[in-house]
């Protein structure tokens, strides 16, 4: 007898209760609301790319209640999305869940299926080769044109790698980052330390991004994250100095560069 792939769920009961509660509400709104019956896919979509940024604001900040706020936001986000597709007969929410549970299966044949796959590695090349034989063309395929030119760094460096497009040690990963470091600084003057070729510097700043992007992989360094956290660093810091400062009396827009690494130092040492 195969073993039951998951243990029974005691609240499972609860779950599709509040699942079909929220199903309910959102039939309610847009039957009856006057802002809700107006939206459309095209207007809610940057309200859901704001939502998705504010959830990737509660777990960088590790935010407990403030995640569990913003996921119920995008889970209503979803199920409008449904809603509203299902009133032109597209598809509903039955059809959207459906779908990714077959996705899910089949993409995960070591689970539903005879194959094998002992770590994380073997899973994710599995994951690639199964939709190139599903029809995508590409590996990359699947990576969003607008997404953040970062974070789609990371999603064309990971994709590649599953399918075993990669270096075989971080140290040769380093060698490239210096190597493209070396090809930014010749397009500058060294005398007056002025870009020669604009454009030419540019793309070489391009690949040392990128190549940086690829060690941090190396490292098992989000790259995104770790920039998201300096960025926040820089905020604390600088908010500290506009803050000290007036209580001095002073100006922050008539301070010398000296008078504010005074009160940068103090915000570091916090």
């Amino acid at each position: 007898m195969k073993k039951p792939l998951s243990a029974p769920d005691p609240d499972r009961e609860a779950k599709l209760k509040a699942f079909d509660r929220l199903l309910t509400i959102m039939n309610e709104l847009r039957e009856n609301c006057p802002w809700d019956k107006k939206q459309t896919l095209e207007s809610l979509r940057h309200l859901t790319i704001e939502e998705t940024y504010e959830l990737s604001d509660a777990i960088l900040e590790g935010d407990l209640k403030e995640i569990k706020k913003e996921l119920g936001d995008l889970m209503l986000h979803l199920i409008f999305y449904s809603r509203i597709a299902s009133e032109t007969k597209a598809f509903d929410v039955t059809d959207v869940l459906n779908s990714i549970c077959e996705k899910l299966i089949e993409r995960h044949p070591h689970v539903y299926g005879e194959v094998v796959a002992h770590d994380e590695q073997t899973v994710k090349e599995n994951w690639e080769k199964i939709k190139l034989r599903t029809g995508n063309k590409s590996v990359l395929e699947g990576v969003p044109k607008s997404l953040p030119a970062l974070v789609k760094a990371m999603r064309i460096q990971d994709k590649a790698r599953g399918v075993g497009f990669d270096w075989e040690h971080k140290e040769q990963v380093w060698q490239k980052v210096e190597e493209e470091m070396n090809e930014f600084k010749q397009e500058f003057n060294v005398a007056s330390n002025e870009i020669m070729n604009k454009e030419k510097a540019m793309a070489e700043f391009g690949d040392l991004l990128f190549s940086l992007i690829n060690y941090s992989r190396f490292l098992d360094i989000d790259a995104e994250e770790a920039l998201e956290r300096t960025n926040k660093k820089f905020i604390k810091r600088f908010q500290f100095l506009e803050s000290e400062s007036k209580k001095d009396g002073k100006k922050i827009g008539e301070m010398s560069l000296a008078e504010m690494d005074v009160y940068w130092e103090r915000a570091k040492s916090l």
